[in-house]
C-alpha cells in the first residue's frame, strides 16, 4: 500500500524524527497534517526547517487534551504517533509530566483513532528493554523500566497494544534504537559531543559514563522504517525493532567524532552527568531480523557517513546549541 494521497497525521512533527518523517511523507505524496506542540509564539520547531513546508497543514495543540485529539483525527487515514517527552534525566525531576504526555497522550490518540477509524503507527523506544540480558535484543526481550521515561514508554506501548487486542484497532509499534542525525536536540549524546568538540576553548569535552553501548541508526533510515511499516497494512499488532545491529560505546563514539572533526581533545567523564546506578542502561544492540523479513528494511547509511552529515548540520546551526550548559 502506497501512502500517496492518503490523509496522514504526524504527532510530534515539530521534533527531530517527526520533522524528517513529515518531509519524507511530503516527498511520497501524502496529504499531511503536522502536529506541533502549542505555544503562543506560533513557533513550529523543526518544521520551520523542512523543505516544501507549504504543502503540509500545520496544527498546534497538545495530545494531553482528549477532545483536541478527537477533533484532529476525524478525517485521517493513518496516525504516526511520535509526540512524547523523551529526555531521560528530566524524567527523574518531572515524572508526572511524562505520565501525562506519554501515557495519557497515547491513550487519547488511541481512543480518537478508535472513534474515527484511523490506523496507528505508534512509536516506542529501545529504552524499554533496559540493560540487555542478551544481545542482539529482539522483540521478545523482557521489558525493564530503569527510568521514569522508560516506564512511561512501556505503559504507552501497553495502552497501544491493549487497543489492538480489545478493540481491534489497526495498530503497529515501531521501536527505534538510538536515532541520530541533523535536527537532534542538544539533550542527546551525539549533538552534545559534536557541539562541545566544535566550540571547546580548553580542548576538553565533558560527558557522563563512557562505557554504555548503543546501537546508532541514522534518522533517514529510521524514517524509512516508519514508512515501510505504514506501507504494510497486514502487520497489525506487531512490534518491530528498527536499529543497525551494531553497537559502540559512548567513549569510542566520542573518539570517532573527534577524529571526524580532526581536533586534539580530551574526554572528561563527569559524575554529575551519570544516571543513577540502577537506572543506567549499559548495552542496547538491535536484532533487526524482524524488520528485514516483514518490511524488507535494512539500514543504508554508515555510522561514519551519518556522523559526518550530523557534524556539518550542527556546525551550520551552532546557534541552536549551548555546549557550555549540561542540557538534561
Amino acid at each position: 500500500m502506497k501512502l500517496r494521497n492518503l490523509k496522514i497525521l504526524v504527532t510530534g512533527a515539530d521534533g527531530f524524527i517527526g520533522s524528517h518523517l513529515t518531509e519524507r511523507l511530503i516527498q511520497d505524496g501524502a496529504k499531511v497534517k503536522a502536529l506541533a506542540y502549542y505555544n503562543s509564539f506560533n513557533y513550529w520547531g523543526w518544521l520551520e526547517d523542512i523543505q516544501d513546508s507549504e504543502k503540509i497543514e500545520v496544527l498546534t495543540g497538545d495530545i494531553r487534551d482528549a477532545h483536541y485529539c478527537n477533533e484532529i483525527t476525524k478525517d485521517v487515514n493513518i496516525i504516526f504517533h511520535l509526540a512524547a517527552l523523551i529526555a531521560i534525566p528530566y524524567s527523574y525531576q518531572a515524572p508526572e509530566s511524562y505520565v501525562d504526555t506519554n501515557v495519557k497522550g497515547t491513550l487519547n490518540i488511541c481512543q480518537a483513532a478508535k472513534e474515527n477509524g484511523c490506523r496507528v503507527i505508534h512509536t516506542s523506544t529501545s529504552e524499554v528493554y533496559g540493560t540487555a540480558k542478551y544481545v542482539p535484543i529482539d522483540e521478545n526481550h523482557p521489558l525493564q523500566p530503569q527510568s521514569p521515561y522508560s516506564a512511561t514508554k512501556i505503559a504507552a506501548d501497553s495502552i497501544a497494544l491493549s487497543f489492538y487486542n480489545a478493540f481491534d484497532l489497526p495498530l503497529t509499534i515501531v521501536r527505534p534504537f538510538n536515532t541520530y542525525g541533523p535536527r537532534q536536540s542538544a539533550r542527546a549524546v551525539i549533538p552534545s559531543i559534536i557541539s562541545q568538540v566544535l566550540t571547546t576553548k580548553d580542548k576538553t569535552i565533558r560527558l557522563g559514563l563512557l562505557s554504555p553501548i548503543r546501537d546508532l541508526n541514522f534518522v533517514i533510515d529510521t524514517v524509512d522504517g516508519f514508512i515501510k511499516t505504514a506501507e504494510r497494512d497486514d502487520i497489525k499488532g506487531e512490534v518491530i525493532n528498527i536499529g543497525s545491529g551494531q553497537g559502540i560505546s559512548i567513549g569510542d563514539l566520542a573518539k570517532k567524532i573527534i577524529q571526524i572533526v580532526n581536533k586534539d581533545i580530551k574526554i572528561i567523564s563527569e559524575s554529575k552527568r551519570y544516571r543513577p546506578e540502577k537506572s543506567e542502561v549499559m548495552e542496547l544492540v538491535c536484532n533487526n531480523e524482524k524488520a528485514k523479513s516483514l518490511l524488507s528494511w535494512v539500514p543504508k547509511i554508515s555510522l561514519d557517513d551519518g556522523l559526518a552529515q550530523t557534524v556539518e548540520f550542527i556546525k551550520s546551526h551552532i546557534e541552536f546549541y549551548k555546549p557550555e550548559i549540561y542540557n538534561i
